[in-house]
């Protein structure tokens, strides 16, 4: 087997995985929420959280990814997003807000181990093609959450949703380990990791200061960042607003979360051959985010009574919305330095997870003083296109 083959196996697996986990609490949110007695738009604050400890990890977790290599580390986040999700099994307000912050930091390996793995391996002929297929994880991993999570917490309960989550992450973690001599063998034994070197100036600063090693990276960041905001809500918002606004019941609207995300897999695919064979990733997300943005001002006008058009608009949002990652995570990795791969793509990576740490709650706020979703929805989808009018001037 070519080397890169198992490499992308590999991280298309943990992707997948890492996603499932962060998505299941998304998609069982109007029986947890209801639980914990939440209003259920306050989901949108845990996914804040779920952001921020990956922002976290992106910030302080360099030093572990160069001493312990990125598969290590891949399995090191699956263990403990496993463990968030047994602390979210408590139950209460605060055992899921630290379960969400906990799956935010297991998350955290996921970009820059990945990243670092293919930009190693994978043939640059084919790159932006192959980080999109590892993308693909992503939205692979939320369509299993709500084709597989919903079901069982309605026939057995949250809980049981979160356990069986639990066990998936374990043996994906397990799974890789084969791997690890080959995919491992270039990591620096010999890096400290103290408290004292992992919070230091230097290492907080690495990734972002990796963003001036080229001019198109801030721009590329910028649109990133606005599409983290548009995918963070769908993603956080889309069951509870389905089952609060349109009467759909949970596995109902589970079935519609998971088309979504299988249109983001398709997406992420089709897209990222699209930009290889045309050569211009950077013009194909600008077109992109403008239909995205219009596909989430779509719904958010769409009559109540417009059934038929819900879910073919909830899948072009989820085709166009959810499938931009892998393409700018591919022009990342091309134009930064060998050496300096993990370092700029946690530098791009932080600021995108900044957009899902202040997305979901602004989004949220929104919907308690407008006492409704449809400006929140269209506040969304403006912003997306400002920027991408923005980038696409510019460049």
């Amino acid at each position: 087997m070519a080397p890169w083959i198992a490499a992308l196996g590999a991280t298309l697996l943990m992707q997948s995985v890492a996603s499932f986990m962060t998505q299941t609490l998304p998609v069982v949110a109007p029986l947890i929420t209801a639980s914990a007695g939440l209003a259920p738009e306050r989901i949108g604050n845990f996914s804040s959280l779920v952001a921020f400890g990956t922002v976290l990890f992106l910030l302080l977790g360099g030093p572990y990814l160069a001493r312990l290599g990125p598969v290590r580390m891949l399995q090191a986040g699956a263990v403990l997003a496993a463990l968030a999700l047994l602390v979210a099994g408590l139950g209460t307000v605060a055992a899921i807000g630290l379960a969400s912050l906990l799956l935010g930091v297991g998350y955290g390996p996921s970009p820059p181990a990945g990243s670092r793995i293919l930009a190693a391996t994978a043939p640059k002929q084919h790159r932006t093609l192959i980080f999109s297929v590892k993308q693909a994880g992503a939205p692979l991993g939320g369509a299993l959450a709500g084709l597989v999570s919903a079901p069982i917490a309605i026939a057995a309960g949250w809980p049981a949703a979160l356990l069986v989550a639990v066990g998936v992450s374990l043996l994906a973690a397990a799974a890789i380990q084969p791997l690890r001599a080959m995919l491992d063998a270039e990591r620096d034994p010999a890096r400290r990791i103290g408290l004292r070197d992992v919070l230091s100036a230097h290492t907080i600063a690495a990734p972002i200061a990796a963003l001036r090693v080229d001019p198109l990276l801030p721009r590329l960041t910028a649109l990133s960042v606005a599409f983290a905001l548009c995918q963070g809500c769908l993603f956080s918002f889309t069951v509870t607003w389905l089952v609060e606004t349109r009467g759909m019941g949970l596995v109902e609207a589970g079935g519609v979360f998971a088309a979504m995300q299988v249109a983001g897999v398709v997406a992420r695919i089709l897209l990222g051959w699209l930009a290889d064979r045309t050569g211009n990733a950077t013009r194909n997300l600008v077109v992109q985010a403008f239909v995205a943005a219009g596909s989430v001002a779509a719904l958010a006008l769409l009559p109540e009574d417009a059934r038929t058009l819900l879910l073919p608009l909830c899948v072009l949002a989820g085709f166009v919305g959810a499938s931009w990652n892998g393409i700018s995570l591919a022009e990342v990795a091309r134009v930064a330095p060998p050496d300096r791969v993990s370092d700029v793509t946690s530098g791009t990576t932080l600021f995108v997870f900044l957009g899902y740490v202040a997305g979901p709650s602004v989004f949220s706020l929104l919907v308690t003083l407008t006492g409704g979703w449809t400006l929140p929805m269209l506040a969304v989808a403006a912003q997306l296109a400002v920027v991408a009018a923005l980038v696409g001037r510019a460049r």
